[in-house]
């Protein structure tokens, strides 16, 4: 049986933020670590630091709150183990009129759907924040 790492780094978070953790612990991986970089890059958490748990590496990630109200509102997986999504350049969407990010994995790395449009490349799109 596989497992969704992807799916439970995003899951960790939805659920720091329900109960309004200052920050959360996630497992480390390359992929978890290239989304946590562009949340933060894209101002939706505060922090990203390398840490270690229970003898294994981890990222703690500090949720960032503007007036007592988190800055993630939605955080949705798209593409699961069980049915990928793709999409080329010219299929993706703005997420809630561009007031959110896709996130996709493609052959240039793990970037943002405005960064795949300026690139002209489509991909896998792993999920999406508003």
């Amino acid at each position: 049986m596989s497992m969704d790492t992807v799916g439970n780094f995003l899951t960790i978070i939805r659920n720091g933020l329900q109960v309004s953790k200052p920050f959360v612990m996630v497992p480390q991986s390359k992929m978890n670590k290239a989304i946590a970089d562009i949340l933060l890059s894209e101002g939706f958490i505060r922090f990203v630091q390398e840490a270690e748990q229970d003898n294994k590496k981890a990222l703690k990630i500090g949720l960032k709150y503007v007036g007592g109200e988190s800055a993630i509102h939605e955080l949705k997986r798209v593409s699961k183990l069980s049915r990928r999504n793709y999409s080329g350049v010219s299929d993706i969407k703005p997420v809630i009129g561009g007031l959110g990010i896709s996130i996709l994995t493609t052959n240039r790395g793990v970037i943002t759907q405005k960064d795949a449009k300026k690139l002209g490349v489509g991909g896998e799109v792993i999920c999406t924040v508003w």
